[in-house]
């Protein structure tokens, strides 16, 4: 990725990222204003969900901000591992938001209350709702283009949000209509309880990100797709190795083949499988080792730390 790529990337991200702020801004006082409006304590919830939607998307600005900076020195493998600190901190973030209305639902549910102003509360916050299934799917469309674990995850919260606001706003209107007050903390509870699962999700997969776990099966796929194409009798793979630095995908193998071939054209062969790599992933670094196909010390080191017992009794030459 050039200087240029990374700079229209870095602004492209930046301007959704503040259109999530924004959203996440006006939906919050559209939900405080339902809150006061009717008194619901989830619509309180959900505003109080917003919140977290506003902290979150301001994580992620500085984020974004970090993650699309050009490798350096100091980086030279990039920065894109920022992305997942800034979905770690959005579930930890959400955790803390259900913890929040949990313990505010259960307080109502020992102390029921009547909800005033139905109407126009109901009225604000499906406005509000609105505005948040329009930019959830314009981040969760973007995001899935640019690779961006940042977006995605900005983009399901809201979405969740959508669902748990359809949820409330149905509660609020039974509650009206039937005067079963117990009923709004109740789904309030129910929406706490969705947050947690949404909160423990994101920050596995944040988990799973630091950690290099290797390329969803279908990216798999699609390297092993590529590599198949390239395998013959002269020609063989292994040792694969894949894992994923937010939109950047590493991918590492061996190309063994015959031992008298020319340096030239086992180099070419390499940047051949490297190019189809990169043409398969998007934004891919890709590292190729070459071996020789013949040579039994090829195959001792196809594990993460190579075996240097068995690569040397592999290199002795015959006795006798």
């Amino acid at each position: 990725m050039t200087l240029d790529s990374h700079a229209a990337r870095r602004a492209r991200l930046t301007r959704l990222i503040a259109l999530s702020i924004a959203a996440a801004i006006l939906t919050i006082g559209l939900k405080t204003t339902a809150w006061l409006l009717t008194g619901s304590v989830g619509l309180l919830s959900d505003a109080a969900e917003s919140v977290v939607n506003l902290v979150a998307a301001l994580v992620a600005f500085v984020v974004v901000r970090y993650s699309t900076r050009p490798p350096d020195e100091e980086h030279a493998y990039g920065h894109e591992k920022a992305d997942y600190l800034s979905a770690g901190i959005e579930g930890a973030l959400i955790l803390l938001a259900a913890v929040t209305i949990g313990w505010t639902a259960i307080d109502r549910l020992l102390n029921p209350e009547p909800i005033e102003s139905v109407g126009i509360g109901v009225a604000v916050s499906v406005g509000a709702s609105l505005i948040n299934l329009s930019v959830g799917l314009i981040l969760i469309n973007a995001g899935r283009e640019l690779k961006s674990i940042v977006l995605e995850a900005d983009g399901r919260h809201l979405m969740t949000d959508v669902w748990t606001s359809a949820g409330v706003l149905i509660a609020v209107v039974a509650v009206a209509l039937t005067g079963w007050e117990t009923l709004d903390p109740l789904i309030a509870i129910a929406v706490a309880a969705n947050i947690v699962f949404m909160g423990v999700k994101l920050m596995c997969r944040s988990t799973d990100g630091l950690l290099d776990r290797a390329l969803p099966d279908d990216e798999l796929e699609a390297v092993t797709g590529v590599l198949a194409r390239f395998t013959g009798d002269d020609v063989q793979f292994h040792a694969l190795r894949t894992r994923r630095a937010g939109s950047r995908a590493f991918v590492s193998t061996h190309l063994l083949v015959p031992g008298d071939w020319s340096v030239q054209r086992g180099h070419d062969l390499a940047e051949q499988v490297e190019h189809a790599l990169r043409e398969a992933l998007g934004n891919a670094t890709v590292f190729t080792h070459l071996e020789p196909l013949e040579d039994p010390a090829a195959y001792a080191d196809t594990g993460l730390d190579r075996d240097e017992a068995a690569a040397a009794a592999a290199a002795q030459p015959p006795s006798g």
